[in-house]
């Protein structure tokens, strides 16, 4: 029976080893000789990592099933990881700068993947921008297909032309973040009606808006504000994202692992906004609700109570709060357009003062959380912490007491007498002696004179 037992223990063992192996293999470690021996064609989704990185090691085994799925696949995108801190010039060439850093090499442009670091979200983000910039669609029946599985969906409607140039060249930039399609007039639903041919549209939110030169300016800034719903669940990294929109973000902070009433209706109350203040709001502010409020209380520096209402502005860590408690939609609508106006002043931002405090804010956080979850791992560093800074202290004392001896001691000897003349050291008089006659002693000469 024990021998049975430890037969199927290391059939297992022995399975899930080959397995591991497997999977690697679709894996290639890389080096500097990168760059000589890839070939110009090949398409490569690379992962930067530091071996002493615990992100990097929690990405490894999502790493390994990517690298299988896509060979199995027949995808043509080859998947490498490479050690940043031993290859700092392969590191340094794709402009890393933290780890685990994602990036895909397609012909001469590096594309960086600012996404969630799941299986799911790498997938997609290597399946986008390794096909076509532009992709077409032929027939009604594909682009209903493609309207199903896309939430945001940008399309060229037309045949050659300077937009469609300007059209591509936007396509390679932004296709990090989203698809780009091409279709015929006749493709489009019969709703679809086009004030100008050639035309660029996005179909988002149940209808689609137009591009208009002359009212949205420049192509590029356009897609990058259309693409995202007027009304979506945003995450730190959507937010990251949203940065590049110039856009405000309109948020109910709520707590979905304890939902109440109350939270419900503050999402349904800005999603409400969002849907029908959308031809006002919608070219400056971005709408959707956060689960939790870590993320705004490390911004804010202060416990933000749930459900709340805040407005974020991205690009410089700046936030509005209502003065008073929002309520209903009118209230809403009134904070909104305070801050659209001017009259909500802006709180935080990015000067040093403000990162400064908010360092001081998330480490004060960051100690709190380990002495409630890990009280002997939090006593254990407070020991450590301490100890070092002690040893640091004392050795900092006696290097400078150190230096101040040997400089008293160079001075000494550099110093001279200002006349250069030998001083004899002064003899010390006894007691009485003061009062004592010199005794001049004669030469020979003066004892025979007397």
């Amino acid at each position: 029976m024990e021998n049975k037992k430890f037969v199927v223990l290391c059939t297992v063992s022995l399975t899930f080893l080959l397995s591991i192996a497997t999977v690697s293999a679709f894996v290639e470690e890389l080096d500097d000789t990168f760059k000589d021996t890839r070939m110009p064609d090949e398409i490569w989704l690379i992962q930067f990592y530091a071996p002493w990185c615990t992100y990097c090691k929690q990405l490894d085994p999502v790493w390994y099933e990517i690298g299988a799925e896509l060979k199995s696949m027949g995808s043509p995108v080859n998947v490498g990881k490479v050690d940043a801190t031993a290859h700092t010039n392969f590191a340094k060439e794709f402009r890393v700068g933290g780890y685990p850093a994602i990036k895909l090499l397609k012909d001469d442009l590096k594309y960086n993947y600012r996404g969630p670091r799941t299986k799911d979200g790498i997938m997609e983000f290597a399946d986008r921008v390794s096909g076509p910039v532009v992709r077409a669609l032929p027939s009604q029946q594909l682009f209903q297909n493609v309207m199903s599985r896309h939430d945001v969906l940008f399309v060229y409607v037309g045949g050659p032309s300077d937009l469609k140039e300007k059209y591509i060249s936007v396509a390679k930039e932004l296709i990090v973040h989203t698809y780009f399609f091409s279709a015929a007039r006749n493709i489009l639903p019969k709703a679809v009606t086009l004030k100008e041919y050639p035309a660029v549209a996005v179909f988002k939110d149940g209808t689609y808006f137009l591009y208009d030169e002359q009212h949205d300016g420049d192509l590029a800034s356009w897609i990058n504000s259309e693409r995202f719903l007027n009304y979506l669940q945003i995450d730190s990294y959507t937010l990251y994202e949203m940065g590049d929109t110039s856009k405000l973000v309109a948020l109910a902070i709520v707590d979905e692992r304890n939902p109440t009433e109350e939270s419900i209706r503050y999402k349904t109350m800005v999603e409400r906004v969002a849907s029908e203040y959308k031809d006002l709001y919608s070219k400056e502010f971005q709408f959707g609700h956060m689960d939790g409020n870590e993320y705004i209380n490390g911004l804010i520096m202060e416990e933000l109570a749930m459900p709340s209402i805040i407005v974020l502005n991205v690009s410089n860590d700046g936030y509005f709060l209502p003065p008073n408690k929002v309520e209903t939609k009118e209230q809403l609508v009134k904070f909104i357009d305070g801050v659209s106006k001017g009259r909500i002043k802006s709180q935080g931002g990015n000067g040093y003062y403000q990162c400064f405090i908010r360092i001081a804010f998330n480490t004060k956080t960051t100690v709190t959380n380990i002495f409630t979850n890990a009280p002997l791992l939090g006593a254990f560093l407070v020991v450590v912490f301490c100890g070092g800074g002690s040893a640091l202290c004392y050795g900092l004392c006696m290097a400078w007491r150190s230096m101040r001896n040997t400089e008293s001691m160079r001075d000494t000897e550099d110093e001279e007498p200002i006349t250069g003349e030998r001083v004899e050291p002064k003899q010390l008089k006894g007691p009485g002696e003061d009062k004592k006659t010199e005794t001049k002693v004669k030469n020979p000469a003066e004892k025979k004179a007397d």
